[in-house]
């Protein structure tokens, strides 16, 4: 139920899920997990959010890794929800993280709210390239051949707001891979002048659905 394209000759796959799988290379690349985001509000003085977001999101991606089994996993910034957060993981979600991590190459990359490396393992990078291909965090407007996250896109089919992948010929943008993130709206200008004309929108849930942007 993934949707296949290509980015600079190089072919990708989107699945229902938000996650994004290279086979060439036998990676998956995941954005903006937001993992401790009820704990970081809690002890900000926030809203009460039920605690389970930590949970969700690491069975999501747990059953992600278990269909694409890759090589590598690359996080593509903003894995947690600021740096306390990933201090202050419950030890199951450590055990958890450190089971998904063993046997492969894994790369954080770093995001806006999780600036510094975090004592969990991987390797810890401002930006990645593979090929012709770079990940980074936030995209970068000069760049080219980019694959981002930070911005959480959403987009509307039949009246329903779903996150969605942002697609041109230049660019790749992630949506938020988290239990309890919110969205910015695919036409909202940040993303409409990051985004060439004929841009896809490539909506999760049941299967990737592109549309025009």
């Amino acid at each position: 139920m993934h949707h296949a394209f290509t980015l600079f000759g190089e072919t990708l796959h989107a699945l229902p899920s938000g996650a994004l799988y290279w086979p060439a290379q036998s990676l998956l690349c995941v954005s903006d997990l937001h993992l401790g985001k009820s704990e970081r509000l809690a002890r900000r003085g926030g809203a009460l959010l039920p605690p389970y977001e930590t949970r969700e999101t690491l069975s999501k991606l747990d059953a992600d890794i278990d269909r694409s089994q890759p090589a590598h996993v690359v996080c593509l910034g903003d894995s947690f929800d600021d740096l306390a957060a990933a201090d202050g993981l419950e030890e199951t979600a450590r055990l958890w993280l450190a089971r998904l991590m063993a046997g492969r190459e894994w790369t954080w990359i770093e995001g806006n709210h999780d600036a510094g490396p975090v004592d969990l393992g991987g390797t810890h990078l401002a930006r990645l390239t593979l090929g012709p291909l770079t990940f980074r965090h936030i995209a970068n407007p000069a760049e080219s051949g980019e694959i981002s996250g930070h911005y959480h896109p959403k987009a509307r089919l039949k009246g329903t707001s779903r996150p969605c992948f942002l697609l041109d010929a230049q660019r790749l943008i992630l949506p938020a891979y988290g239990t309890y993130t919110g969205g910015l709206r695919s036409e909202d200008a940040a993303l409409r002048d990051l985004m060439q004309k004929g841009a896809l929108a490539i909506l999760t849930g049941h299967r990737a659905f592109p549309m025009p942007l």
